[in-house]
């Protein structure tokens, strides 16, 4: 019987080439967009209307696959975005939209697929995180702290889960070339207005990740790993994809944190 998948935000990047990746190998693939038009794509790959913020189309996205195939095989959280602000110009709705996508949207998909996983004692999660949730970078704080806590969450579900035989995993990118920037990251005015007094680090450092991303590699390798966790039940915990993930993250591991922060340092040139 074919595996039924759903993955949120998977209208463009790293969600989008994994659900067409997954279809493409005989998956039921559910590409969970903010689109409420969403429509069939093919007999493997349909799209399905699922806003994480809003916990009514999250149940009702689920009950309708549920419906449809009577299962939910794999989840893949794959909704988020970056906010681009120092802690110090951050508004509240700033803070709150942050961990609304990235953390809160992701707990309550979950939330929704579970008794579904639980009932069959079936299931894999897979949680899209990043290098950032194992450490720090300035102006991304906020990001930082929503993928630490994904990386949390990760940590403690596992053991909730492993009764009713229900994976969870971590995917910790590192910067691809996808249209994160342009869609994917909001930017505080105030940090990046000509007054600020920050002015000389976003100058220095904001052009350092759009160049990373925007001339980055193909996010196919994301989309290998998934396939990879689902396929492979001994599969690693926290998978680090990518060149900065693959770097930074063993690094975390091997140093001291005052080691680790000038090892940041001295590569950032902050």
């Amino acid at each position: 019987m074919l595996k039924v998948v759903l993955i949120t935000g998977a209208s463009s990047g790293m969600g989008k080439l994994t659900a067409e990746h997954l279809s493409q190998h005989g998956y039921i693939v559910y590409a969970g967009t903010r689109d409420k038009d969403a429509t069939v794509l093919g007999s493997s790959l349909k799209h399905i209307y699922i806003d994480v913020t809003k916990t009514d189309s999250i149940n009702s996205a689920v009950d309708t696959i549920i419906k449809n195939e009577g299962k939910i095989d794999v989840l893949v959280n794959n909704a988020g975005y970056g906010l681009l602000a120092t802690v110090e110009d951050g508004t509240d709705e700033e803070m709150f939209n942050q961990f609304d996508v990235n953390v809160f949207g992701l707990l309550k998909v979950t939330r929704a697929v579970l008794p579904h996983m639980r009932k069959a004692k079936n299931g894999v999660i897979i949680n899209i995180s990043s290098f950032l949730g194992k450490m720090g970078l300035p102006l991304l704080a906020h990001y930082n702290a929503s993928k630490y806590a994904v990386e949390g969450i990760v940590d403690s579900l596992r053991f909730e889960t492993l009764p009713f035989n229900i994976r969870v995993h971590s995917i910790q990118s590192g910067l691809f070339g996808t249209n994160f920037v342009e869609k994917g990251l909001v930017a505080n005015t105030q940090t990046t207005s000509e007054d600020s007094p920050y002015k000389d680090l976003v100058s220095h450092f904001v052009p350092i990740v759009a160049k990373a991303i925007n001339e980055g590699p193909s996010p196919q390798p994301i989309a290998d790993a998934v396939k990879h966790i689902i396929e492979d039940k001994d599969a690693d915990i926290f998978i680090p994809v990518g060149g900065e993930a693959e770097t930074f993250v063993p690094l975390r591991r091997e140093l001291s944190d005052k080691a680790f922060e000038v090892k940041i340092k001295e590569t950032f040139g902050i």
